[in-house]
């Protein structure tokens, strides 16, 4: 898998490899494999755990509800158009009942992960979320930590700025997290050298 990653030169082979994946048993499962939303290449990559059902259907990451959440965060928050910025999931099959996934789910899909952020060459990785943030830290087994322990502060991995912060669905179900949402993502724009918007 990691050959095959290595070995697409850019995101239409990519996601071609992608929907052709069958390393593990989500592939039997899945309505269709979910990619991406966003050009190949970005300054901010935000990365999301696995799709729901609605990213199941219609092929694309962060819609529904969630979706809205985060474009929010996007377009209010960071001033940038969402068709500006690149969204994934760290896996790119929905797993039944939108359960967590496996280890063996997601070490089958870190080599797509991993080849889009090397296409995309963000300056900035956001992840969202607990799962999504320990995995892209490199962080499992005894090593995963809290998101609390995770947040406002700057990652460096493999030579790329992270910055953990909330999933939309989180803030969702609890608004007060917005506030600490928002550190966070103000973290990332400095990195970008962004301005916050007045009264953001």
């Amino acid at each position: 898998m990691v050959r095959i990653a290595a070995a697409c030169g850019d995101f239409a082979s990519l996601r071609a490899a992608v929907a052709r994946c069958e390393a593990c048993p989500l592939s039997k499962t899945r309505t269709q494999t979910v990619f991406a939303d966003g050009p190949e290449r970005a300054d901010v990559l935000f990365i999301g755990e696995a799709p729901g059902e609605s990213e199941d259907l219609l092929g694309v990451p962060f819609v529904g509800e969630s979706g809205k959440m985060l474009t929010g965060i996007i377009e209010k928050g960071m001033g940038l158009p969402r068709a500006q910025v690149l969204i994934v999931d760290a896996l790119k099959c929905r797993p039944p009942h939108d359960r967590a996934p496996s280890v063996e789910e997601t070490r089958a899909c870190t080599p797509w992960l991993d080849r889009q952020v090397a296409l995309a060459a963000p300056k900035v990785l956001i992840p969202l979320g607990t799962l999504a943030s320990n995995h892209v830290l490199g962080l499992a087994g005894s090593e995963q930590r809290s998101l609390g322990s995770l947040r406002e502060r700057v990652h460096e991995r493999e030579a790329r700025s992270i910055v953990p912060t909330f999933h939309p669905s989180y803030l969702l179900r609890t608004p007060e997290a917005k506030k600490d949402c928002w550190k966070d993502i103000q973290l990332a724009m400095g990195l970008l050298g962004l301005a916050p918007k007045r009264g953001g």
